[in-house]
């Protein structure tokens, strides 16, 4: 970045034209004059243009294990403000898109190798020739929402754009079922439990054994993510595969089959049922799945249009998502007083309010813990032990890489080699965390190109393979 100084007079003129206002202009321009100011711009592309970073202060000594000679020391005292800069983490677009753009590409590639198999994780490529399908379970009606049905006109006789903010919210209020709603969101974790639960029953009635002799032949694996629908109710999207007993390694039983696994879906989705007792003035209920119930072939099973990497995609999309789509809060509530200072569409506010008003009748669900997650206190992403690879793993692969280049960058031998022993003592204490304003904007436009550029190149590799594919 050019440094340039600015006088005060013409701080509003730029700050419009570069899209910003003038207090962070005014702080981006501190910061861009501050020394070392190309070494923060490092460290935040190392953190990928992390928005929240976790400022830490300390020191590092690679001593050789036999000599005890210094091979590579560090400390933040040279560093700007004497920190060190490291990503948040945190998987939610709402509360840092850069960290949650890293995450989104762990589980998508988690969940395509759960389709497609990959070598480097140790998961075979023949599980794409296993039964498997992308289903969709979805929550049942808590009372009429304003939509856009394939007619064009909702029930309340308007056509609804898009981007209507009405979409989803009730039609009458007075007699949507807001109880339902959240103790439905309260409960999924344990519907989805029920429904692994019969899934496994339905498929071994329809290969005609028992239960034991399909844990002796056959593993169900799955993968799965959380969506918030507009009108705040969660429901689930799962790649569900057939395995043999030992999972992805050993090939299904010659009855597992496309057709035998779709129509044991919906059959366990139909059975499942969770009640609920009565509570003071809330009487007791049954809770079930919708009616609607999508299966899917993945393509490269049966050559349909549904690809391993759409379907990836879409998962990974999701799994940094909460309940924005609701236009929720993304932290927790203290107070109910706190909605008065929020900016809430009525329908999320009246399913953040039925929380607080169950949570007294079922305190252990937690729901005013939950309550800005309109009930929901499940996981967002999660998958069988055996569907693919782990997140941890995954990551783990993304670490070891950054140390080797590392080692290479500072000529240290490599911790395998056992000639080059070494032993590395670290001394950290945590110093804040977060972005002033100016470098908030920085930092965001960090993040932009760097996502820009890997977009860029994936495309490039994808057109080059392509074209590699159509000559051979």
């Amino acid at each position: 970045m050019t440094r340039l100084p600015v006088a005060p007079a013409a701080v509003a003129d730029v700050a419009a034209a570069v899209g910003t206002d003038p207090l962070t202009l005014a702080d981006l321009l501190r910061v861009a004059n501050t020394p070392g100011f190309d070494r923060w711009q490092e460290q935040i592309r190392r953190t990928g243009g992390c928005s929240n970073p976790i400022h830490l202060m300390g020191s590092t000594v690679t001593r050789d294990a036999k000599t005890g000679d210094v091979l590579y020391s560090y400390s933040t005292e040279s560093e700007p403000g004497g920190r060190l800069r490291v990503a948040c983490g945190n998987r939610r677009a709402s509360r840092c898109p850069a960290c949650a753009w890293t995450y989104a590409g762990d589980v998508y590639h988690l969940i395509r190798a759960g389709i497609t198999g990959d070598s480097r994780m140790g998961i075979p490529g023949q599980i794409r020739q296993h039964p498997g399908v992308f289903a969709t379970l979805t929550a049942p009606s808590f009372g009429p929402v304003h939509n856009r049905p394939a007619s064009g006109r909702c029930r309340c006789g308007a056509q609804h754009t898009d981007d209507d903010p009405a979409l989803g919210t009730a039609l009458d209020p007075q007699r949507y079922d807001y109880p339902g709603a959240v103790l439905w969101n309260n409960h999924a974790g344990d519907l989805w439990r029920r429904f692994t639960i019969y899934l496994r029953r339905e498929i071994a009635a329809r290969a005609g054994i028992t239960q034991a002799a399909l844990r002796e032949t056959c593993r169900v694996s799955f993968g799965k993510v959380a969506e918030f629908q507009k009108r705040g109710a969660v429901h689930f999207h799962a790649v569900v595969r057939l395995d043999g007993p030992d999972g992805p390694d050993a090939p299904p039983p010659a009855w597992a089959t496309v057709a035998l696994l779709d129509a044991a879906i919906r059959a366990a989705a139909a059975r499942v049922a969770v009640p609920v007792p009565s509570a003071g003035a809330f009487p007791a209920r049954v809770l079930r799945w919708g009616s609607q119930v999508d299966v899917q072939t993945i393509g490269g099973l049966d050559g349909v249009e549904l690809t391993d990497q759409a379907v990836a995609s879409y998962v990974a999309k999701y799994a940094t998502k909460a309940a924005e789509a609701t236009e929720t809060v993304d932290r927790r509530i203290g107070e109910l007083s706190e909605l008065d200072k929020l900016s809430l569409p009525a329908h999320t506010r009246r399913l953040i309010e039925a929380c607080r008003d169950l949570d007294d009748a079922y305190p252990d669900r937690l729901l005013w813990r939950w309550a800005h997650m309109l009930g929901f206190r499940g996981h967002f992403m999660t998958k069988s032990r055996a569907y693919s690879t782990t997140l941890t793993e995954r990551r783990q692969v993304r670490a070891d890489y950054r140390a080797r280049q590392e080692r290479h960058e500072r000529g240290l031998p490599d911790p395998d080699d056992a000639e080059g022993t070494t032993l590395t003592l670290a001394h950290w204490t945590y110093a804040g965390h977060g972005h002033s304003p100016g470098e908030s904007w920085l930092a965001a436009t960090i993040a932009r190109d760097i996502r820009l550029n890997r977009e860029t190149a994936r495309e490039a590799l994808q057109d080059e393979l392509a074209q590699e594919g159509a000559a051979a």
